[in-house]
């Protein structure tokens, strides 16, 4: 077993030949053209293109841990289309039609990942089956309903977003309470780590080197410092999502946010006749408290939600990856979904923090007097972004002409948190909201106005 098997259910379900040797820290300084800070999805991604666009480059990926370490070694398993902006701010910053091109573009990515894994040979599970929102009492549908007229109004079609009567929904997943429910094919279910180390193997045979166990302090125009050695190159790349704030300077850049995840044991085929899934479509419901979940490949739940809370001072702790409480509710969750799992035996418990900016923004961004490249701020969507942040990137950086380099999230500031008390205060309020809002749906039937109100404001919906 290896030592980091713990980490995640995708962490204990690799083989020895999946996780490979080890990869030696930097052992000197270090002269290259793009040296990106990060070994997780967005900065293989970019190396991945990168090399494709120039297989002369000399690339360099300084990793504080080992590939798939954070978020993209942890995350649920979902390769959407989603942003973590919502359409109508993308139109409020460029146009609607812009606004079009990116969720368009998006959609493209899906399939995009599965393209590059199948060429690779990279064995990450991937089922393009699509994403299911489950509508289990009448006030989700009528959101559910908006939703998806929403996102019509902007010119998409029932072949992108469409709403499920009582009897599709079950058809597809027979959980409890379903009157209904939103579908859309542009998502597939992974396995995380198992794209994680296939993208580390590809991009190390394209000519990139990894080293691990090497933290970065500080990032400079061309400039990288890390204790064991400092490392020149004429691009450097931020791939550091959650984890920015340790680096010097970038305290308030983003903030991290803890998502939790369990696993059940593999359920017998007799459940999944019954409950279907049989494409592996990645499922939620319709209330405000994020949850998530797909069927993995060995017929397991893998199942998360958010609720646990932000950390004073953007504190990243290995003891924050696990709580009791949190993963006690995403326990009861699941089994108020899916009753027929009984004491089917909880395998698996953790978790990671996810990068939020403070607009809840995501973006790509090179400016090519300094050298400086930085991607990031997905909350949690990072799957599917990480791809296409890694395509935009490598045009921008290679100065090549593309529809990518002027997507309208190409260039975005986010502005930075606000300092301490006031980000931990913030971010927990905010937390606390779509508690407080299903709580009112549960106990009166009705949407509680004002929270929702709130909650959209501050998310861009």
């Amino acid at each position: 077993m290896h030592e980091l098997s713990n980490l995640s259910l995708w962490h204990a379900t690799m083989s020895a030949e999946e996780w490979g040797a080890g990869r030696p820290a930097l052992g000197s300084d270090l002269q290259v053209d793009v040296a990106i800070v990060g070994a997780g999805y967005t900065g293989m991604w970019t190396a991945y293109y990168l090399l494709q666009r120039d297989p002369s480059l000399r690339v360099a990926l300084l990793e504080a841990q080992v590939v798939g370490f954070g978020a993209s070694g942890r995350n649920g398993g979902w390769c959407s289309a989603l942003l973590p902006m919502g359409l109508d701010a993308v139109a409020a910053q460029s146009s609607r039609s812009q606004a079009v091109r990116l969720q368009t573009v998006m959609h493209e990515t899906v399939a995009e990942v599965g393209r590059v894994v199948q060429a690779e040979g990279i064995d990450c599970h991937f089922a393009h089956g699509g994403y299911l929102s489950l509508a289990r009492s009448d006030i989700q549908m009528q959101r559910e309903r908006a939703h998806v007229q929403h996102l019509q109004s902007y010119g998409f079609t029932d072949d992108d977003y469409r709403t499920l009567s009582k009897e599709e929904a079950l058809q597809r997943c027979a959980a409890s309470n379903v009157v209904g429910g939103a579908f859309t094919p542009h998502c597939a279910a992974i396995h995380p780590a198992r794209l994680a180390r296939g993208l580390a193997r590809t991009i190390e045979r394209m000519g990139a080197t990894i080293y691990e166990h090497t933290p970065v302090v500080e990032i400079s125009p061309r400039t990288v410092r890390t204790h064991l050695g400092t490392v020149k190159a004429d691009v450097v790349v931020r791939a550091t999502e959650a984890f920015t704030p340790s680096l010097a300077g970038l305290g308030r850049e983003v903030a991290p946010i803890y998502s939790l995840m369990i696993a059940t044991e593999p359920l017998p085929d007799e459940f999944w006749q019954a409950t279907g899934l049989g494409q592996r479509a990645t499922f939620n419901d319709g209330r405000h408290m994020i949850v998530y979940g797909q069927r993995t490949a060995d017929n397991r739940f893998a199942f998360g939600g958010r609720g646990a809370w932000y950390h004073w001072g953007s504190a990243i702790k290995p003891s924050y990856d696990r709580n009791s409480r949190v993963h006690s509710l995403i326990h009861d969750t699941l089994r108020e979904m899916f009753p027929a799992i009984g004491e089917a035996a909880i395998t698996h418990r953790w978790g990671g923090p996810v990068g939020a900016a403070r607009d809840w923004w995501c973006h790509a961004n090179f400016d090519r007097t300094s050298g400086l490249a930085s991607a990031g701020g997905y909350v949690g969507d990072g799957v599917g972004t990480t791809n296409l942040s890694g395509r935009t990137l490598a045009d921008l950086i290679t100065n090549t002409p593309s529809e990518l380099a002027t997507l309208p999230w190409v260039g975005h500031r986010s502005r930075k948190w606000e300092p301490e008390p006031l980000r931990f205060l913030g971010i927990n309020t905010m937390a606390y909201l779509p508690i407080g809002a299903d709580r009112h749906e549960e106990r009166h039937g009705t949407a509680s106005k004002w929270r929702e109100a709130i909650m959209n404001r501050l998310l861009g919906h």
